[in-house]
């Protein structure tokens, strides 16, 4: 089960897998976020240790809605096997991705 927190505005730091059954809960606590129109969402990942299809779908239309309004949509901490996930479906080209919170932040 994912464990959600949000430590500062912008920011939605995510534990645990991502999956069929834990993605609309993830949902939930990107949607207040993206009805604010927060100009940069980043979403910490150092915590995921799994993603599926369901999870990569929610940041694709995530990323796609806070693009509508001119916002940036990034994310970081990606571990080794998430970021293969990426990698494989090509997502790595799409998504902004950054190594680290303070990368991320810089940029």
């Amino acid at each position: 089960m994912a464990s959600v927190t949000q430590p500062e505005p912008g920011i939605l730091s995510l534990e645990g897998e991502i999956d069929l059954h834990e993605s609309p809960h993830v949902k939930e606590k990107l949607q207040p976020l993206i009805e604010a129109r927060q100009p940069r969402i980043l979403v910490d990942l150092t915590g995921v240790s799994y993603i599926d299809s369901s999870g990569l779908a929610l940041f694709i239309e995530a990323m796609q809605r806070i693009a509508s309004y001119g916002g940036q949509f990034g994310l970081f901490g990606l571990r080794p096997n998430v970021r293969a996930i990426f990698d494989i479906a090509r997502l790595d080209q799409v998504f902004k991705l950054y190594p680290n919170r303070d990368a991320a932040v810089a940029a």
